[in-house]
């Protein structure tokens, strides 16, 4: 009879836990699961516009975070800057990704989702060449974006330093070294190291890192208050650095050397290609406009690769001025930049050139040498190779020696990493499911989802369910334990 009873009190154990479980999960909370928030961002680069759907979870303990990407859409066709002639274009172009965004967020939450368009590097150099143009591609954005029903709230040209540091909040946010979600809902700061962010576009390239040596150009200087942190930024941004506008700067100088003959050998093409370019499409930017020859723009010139690493090297090392410095420390051009120390995580064309390298090349890239001896080998290696290689990248494919070794001369030469710092650079595109570059950094700011204040250390909801939870268990199951055991334990004295 007492074992019965004891089995019976064990059963009832199980059963309450059971109960609260079912409790829990159905009555916890009538409402039901919290709903989430959207918010969208046009990421309008030089190449090219990426849109870009982040999402959060709706309830009040979620307003510092945290952001997941939800949806992405790359718009065909050029970057915004390129439809300087034809503004209307250029909203036009949005429209696809717009549409598919409607898809994306639910319809009750149209009103109520913000929409931003950032321009990058390529409105920058159409600002300085034509601030009319500049601002009629911006009002024609602005005006195709209003036709949507989301929250529209602007459409602005971000400066380099700002999408160096956005970039740098990106990544360090996805990677958790601001602030954590604990398992039980509660906010933990990590006090983890932040890593530096090297972002590399098509006409401008960043290096944004956290810093305890004085940064003796407050140009260069960035305070931010995050969580109730306080971080010392360093950052730049090198206009006309990027991978397009290199590529023009490196046609001119190739141009220059050979006097603007009709043919001109290009040693950071591979053997076995050519192309014709009218001079007019490499000196349209002001990145070569000082370097404008007496010609006539339309006049077409014919590059062939004769793939020489060690010529080409010489050729892009010239792009940089790492003569002139009225600082301590500079990296190149005269622009100062203390020692990069900590980690560093390095994305947009930094990624698809090394991921390049490792995954056709089959090349590892752990030290500089590993990234000399790969451009190396790009540049040696013949056109038909490299078609039989890697045919779906065909459009790019001729440059990835110039690309290559740029990379190599500005992460090295430029901005000093040796054989101790550089295998601390990891090349990634994503962290976990979200892309890391300035957009979400971007909105995060412009919504105000990371407080300057460290975050309350209140515990959300489901926590408090669990520890009921736990207690509940824990009481019940030792009551049933010590009465099942005082039960048997008078079962055998009296048996006996």
């Amino acid at each position: 009879m007492a074992r019965r009873l004891a089995a019976l009190l064990l059963m009832l154990a199980l059963g309450c836990l059971l109960g609260i479980l079912l409790l829990l999960l159905g009555s916890g909370d009538t409402r039901g699961p919290p709903g989430f928030k959207y918010g969208i961002v046009l990421d309008a680069g030089s190449s090219h516009t990426a849109m870009f759907v982040y999402k959060w979870p709706a309830d009040k303990e979620n307003d510092t975070g945290v952001v997941s990407e939800h949806g992405m859409c790359d718009v065909e066709g050029p970057g915004i800057s390129s439809y300087s002639s034809n503004p209307p274009a250029a909203g036009t172009s949005l429209e696809q990704c717009l549409n598919q965004a409607l898809r994306d967020v639910p319809k009750e939450k149209h009103m109520a989702t913000p929409l931003y368009l950032g321009a990058t590097a390529g409105m920058r150099l159409l600002n300085i060449a034509d601030p009319q143009a500049s601002d009629a591609v911006l009002r024609a954005v602005a005006a195709t974006l209003k036709t949507y029903p989301f929250d529209f709230r602007g459409a602005k040209i971000l400066s380099g330093e700002e999408e160096g540091v956005f970039g740098w909040v990106t990544a360090n946010y996805l990677l958790e070294n601001f602030i954590k979600r604990g398992w039980l809902g509660e906010w933990i700061q990590p006090h983890r190291k932040t890593l530096g962010a090297m972002d590399f576009g098509g006409a401008s390239t960043q290096i944004t890192f956290e810093t305890q040596d004085t940064i003796e150009n407050p140009r260069n200087e960035v305070m931010l208050k995050l969580y109730g942190q306080v971080y010392k930024v360093y950052t730049h941004s090198f206009l006309c650095y990027g991978r397009d506008q290199f590529l023009k700067r490196l046609f001119s100088k190739l141009l220059q050397a050979e006097s603007y003959q009709a043919t001109v050998p290009n040693p950071c093409w591979p053997m076995g290609y050519n192309r014709s370019l009218s001079l007019s499409s490499i000196y349209d930017s002001p990145c070569t406009e000082k370097e404008r020859p007496n010609l006539v723009l339309n006049t077409t010139v014919t590059l062939f690769g004769t793939g020489n690493g060690n010529l080409c090297a010489l050729h892009v090392s010239k792009l940089f001025d790492f003569t002139t410095c009225s600082f301590s420390h500079c990296s190149f051009d005269g622009v100062f930049q203390p020692k990069v120390s900590g980690n560093f995580i390095a994305f947009s064309a930094f990624f698809y050139t090394v991921d390049f390298i490792q995954t056709v090349m089959e090349r590892p890239v752990h030290l500089p040498s590993d990234l000399k001896d790969a451009a190396e080998t790009i540049c040696a290696t013949s056109w038909s190779e490299l078609l039989q290689k890697a045919p779906k990248l065909e459009k790019r494919l001729p440059d990835y020696c110039a690309v290559s070794t740029f990379v190599y001369l500005l992460t090295t030469r430029g901005y000093n990493f040796n054989n101790h710092s550089f295998p601390n650079i990891v090349f990634q595109k994503k962290a976990g499911e979200t892309s890391i570059g300035w957009a979400l950094g971007y909105m995060l700011n412009l919504t105000n989802m990371i407080p300057a204040e460290k975050p309350s250390s209140h515990k959300s909801m489901l926590y408090n369910y669990w520890v009921l939870l736990i207690l509940l268990f824990v009481v019940t199951t030792l009551t049933s334990l010590v009465t099942a055991i005082c039960l048997l334990r008078r079962s055998k004295s009296s048996a006996i």
